[in-house]
């Protein structure tokens, strides 16, 4: 099996890759009938030569591999007919600028598997950088709300060696008796939480973080049913889940409380939004910097008008104007709301992708797929839609 780590070509550039040359090591030495094809690159945050040194082939040409490895969109003239491809094709919400994408690959007969798709027999993702946008985001947060009320300036992520070198900022930053709430309990609620955890900035619960006031700064990591309810059903998280549009929104009371938000939960467009223009105009709305790190553009916060960029990931939001405006005008809440935080660190990010690459994915092809983890997580076989995403139809005949 000839297995192709491609180059990224989508611009802006994007630093990482599925596999280190650590891990196509390990995957080889677990499975020998691998062979991996390196295709050479100038951008990716692991060199050419680290891949030599590991006694790798790095190529100009990997159109001889089996299946081809990347991580975002490959572009349309770059795509190989017939072949296996995984990376994320971010076409299965039927993305309108993705659309001549996945026409091309069902017309070239590519099998292409989304690594967005790769879920468990429980429908649970598998894969994903979903932690290092919550790390990310989190040194973010805090980098913007140190510029804004002039209580630190440290570096951009980007300009960071590595995990180690934010842990040693991050670990000596002198946080005022501020409270931050944290949405969301999966992976990227999860990376917000250690770098919480790691800064000894204690978890109190809900009622307490609303209630009680503090000498120290405090967050709390708040689920789907601490700020939404129904009338019309049990309030479960399962019946959320399935009809988010009987419930109703109970956000607004973390509002008057809250200093720094981070936004790091999954919306279902049908639920309730959690911050509206009318809220942010509110007198008493207190948060002073959201961290958006889902980034959902008109979604369920009206300030993530944008996404941000890695170069310029601060932006402010007039709270009476409700439009864009320099972060550090009096009356801004400050927005950070970039869509492609694990690109800071790509090194981190392409390590604890690649395990979970190694653990979930590889084996699939040696098992006879037992976990139909491949099977599922197909989206084009043989010219057509797999049955799963049958609902693209439309999208791609249009």
């Amino acid at each position: 099996m000839k297995i192709g780590i491609i180059r990224e070509e989508k611009f802006p550039a994007d630093k990482r890759v599925v596999f280190t040359p650590e891990t196509c090591v390990k995957t080889v030495r677990r499975f020998p009938e691998i062979e991996f094809f390196i295709e050479k690159s100038d951008i990716r945050c692991f060199s050419d030569k680290e891949y030599l040194e590991k006694g790798l082939d790095v190529v100009d040409d990997v159109s001889n591999c089996d299946i081809l490895i990347g991580v975002k969109e490959v572009p349309i003239e770059k795509l190989i007919p017939n072949k296996k491809y995984f990376f994320f094709s971010h076409t299965i919400k039927k993305q309108p600028y993705n659309k001549k994408l996945l026409q091309s690959i069902i017309k070239k007969n590519i099998q292409l598997y989304d690594h967005e798709t790769i879920e468990d027999l429980n429908n649970n993702r598998l894969i994903g950088f979903g932690y290092y946008a919550g790390v990310v985001g989190a040194y973010n947060g805090f980098r913007g709300f140190g510029l804004k009320f002039n209580l630190f300036d440290i570096p951009r992520a980007i300009n960071l060696k590595d995990r180690e070198e934010l842990n040693k900022i991050i670990g000596g930053l002198v946080i005022p008796k501020i409270k931050i709430l944290l949405t969301g309990k999966g992976r990227v609620g999860s990376g917000v939480k250690e770098v919480l955890d790691f800064m000894n900035i204690k978890e109190v619960s809900v009622k307490d973080f609303l209630e009680k006031k503090y000498n120290y700064p405090v967050y709390t990591n708040i689920d789907v049913l601490d700020y939404n309810h129904s009338d019309k059903t049990e309030n479960t998280i399962e019946n959320f889940y399935k009809n988010p549009d009987l419930f109703t929104s109970t956000f607004s009371k973390f509002n008057f409380v809250t200093d720094i938000f981070f936004a790091g939960h999954y919306h279902n467009p049908k639920a309730p939004k959690l911050i509206s223009n009318s809220d942010i105009t509110n007198n008493d709305f207190n948060i002073k910097l959201i961290a958006d790190i889902s980034c959902d553009i008109d979604g369920p916060i009206s300030s993530t008008i944008r996404p941000s960029t890695i170069e310029r990931p601060l932006y402010g939001f007039h709270k009476i104007n409700l439009e864009e405006c320099d972060l550090m005008d009096n009356d801004a809440l400050v927005v950070m709301a970039v869509d492609n935080l694990p690109c800071e660190l790509p090194r981190d990010a392409s390590e604890m992708f690649g395990e979970m690459f190694f653990n979930h994915v590889i084996p699939s092809f040696f098992n006879n797929d037992k976990e139909k983890i491949l099977h599922n997580s197909r989206i084009t076989h043989n010219g057509k839609l797999t049955p799963r995403f049958r609902y693209l139809i439309d999208y791609v005949n249009d």
